[in-house]
């Protein structure tokens, strides 16, 4: 089913199709299966029954898994918005959700995913929403981060009322859809930094990464951005004043201490990240292994109470209020969108793929167009 009647996207896809850094200056509940079984309860508008295309999987493991099938559209229950998906980003938490890797990104799914269509960053269409919904309307053009219910590979997904925002006229939906995960941790990861600090951020040239480099150089940091060889331009094209390549050189050796760290992807040992840190440092972390995240939680804490240190987990808070402020900085032409490349909907495994292996510069994202 081709998304004909999204004339935006069809105009701006030449454009979205090439990678570059895109300077905006003017113009990041319920279960499926209660979706699916909702039927005509609670809906007030819009589209029907009817069959839409998705990529599902019904167990763990790498792309091979994944296939396009047709599968009944979902409805929209009380409180919930009906999307016709225009653009889904990818976040390494597709891929983790993808493979079952880490422990965590089996919750609520610990032998087969909990949810057969991955994609939480959306953008698109209001096409139906159910009781309760006031804020939208048919027609009307949204984007959020929906990881409580996923879906947004595919055609068509249903998304709580509260994970959505009214999409700015001056973005078109791919560029949308790249704002409300990676947005959130990047404005949340970076609050600390400030003039004349210094910044790391590590997996800096993904997607969180590319806005969170921005948002500290902004911030009047100094900032160092770690990630592999592939993207060491691409982070100083971003704003990165050092840059390191991971696999050739330790950041928690052999440089000065930094203020702040934002890894986006922990692996090291605690006593590594507080022999990063200046006294009185903070070091937070999104990503990585269980075993590295629980040692920050445990031993982090003690041995940074007792060293002058602040380690701990990003506990991101997520929703609007905390994506739309990057919106705005966008839209002001104070942090750019990097696209690296876009794939139609029956080219999500490759997309992952790409994603997953650390290729991507910045975000990728998937049009079912």
């Amino acid at each position: 089913m081709a998304l004909s009647a999204l004339a935006p996207v069809a105009m701006d896809a030449e454009r979205r199709r090439h990678p570059g850094l895109v300077a905006l200056a003017t113009g990041i509940g319920g279960e499926r299966t209660q979706a699916l079984g909702a039927g005509l309860t609670g809906l007030r508008h819009g589209r029907v029954g009817g069959d839409m295309r998705a990529v599902v999987y019904e167990r763990y493991g790498g792309p091979d898994v994944l296939r396009m099938e047709d599968v009944p559209t979902p409805s929209p229950a009380a409180g919930q918005v009906l999307v016709k998906i225009a653009a889904t980003s990818i976040n390494l938490s597709d891929w983790e959700g993808l493979r079952g890797s880490p422990l965590y990104a089996r919750m609520g799914g610990l032998r087969a995913p909990r949810r057969p269509t991955l994609g939480s960053d959306i953008a698109g269409l209001v096409e139906a929403v159910g009781q309760g919904v006031t804020r939208f309307h048919p027609g009307d053009e949204v984007y959020g981060d929906n990881l409580q219910l996923m879906g947004g590979f595919a055609e068509y997904s249903v998304a709580r009322e509260s994970a959505l925002a009214f999409k700015p006229a001056e973005l078109t939906f791919a560029e949308a859809s790249t704002i409300p995960q990676a947005g959130a941790i990047a404005l949340q990861g970076t609050a600390r930094a400030s003039t004349g600090s210094r910044v790391l951020i590590n997996g800096a040239g993904g997607g969180s990464g590319s806005f969170a480099i921005q948002l500290a150089k902004r911030s009047g940091a100094h900032v160092t951005g770690v990630d592999n060889a592939h993207k060491l331009e691409f982070m100083r094209t971003l704003g990165a004043d050092e840059v390191i390549d991971y696999r050739r050189d330790d950041f928690t050796r052999g440089h000065e201490p930094y203020d702040l760290i934002l890894d986006l992807v922990a692996h090291r040992s605690v006593f590594a990240y507080r022999r990063a840190l200046a006294p009185g440092g903070w070091y937070r972390c999104v990503g990585g292994s269980v075993r590295s995240l629980l040692r920050v939680l445990t031993i982090g804490a003690t041995v940074g109470m007792i060293t002058g240190r602040h380690l701990g987990v990003l506990a991101v808070k997520p929703g609007p209020a905390h994506f739309q402020p990057l919106t705005d900085l966008c839209l002001a032409g104070h942090v750019g969108i990097h696209i690296d490349r876009t794939y139609p909907l029956d080219e999500v495994p490759e997309a992952l793929a790409h994603v997953g292996q650390g290729r991507a510069l910045g975000k990728v994202v998937i049009t079912p167009t």
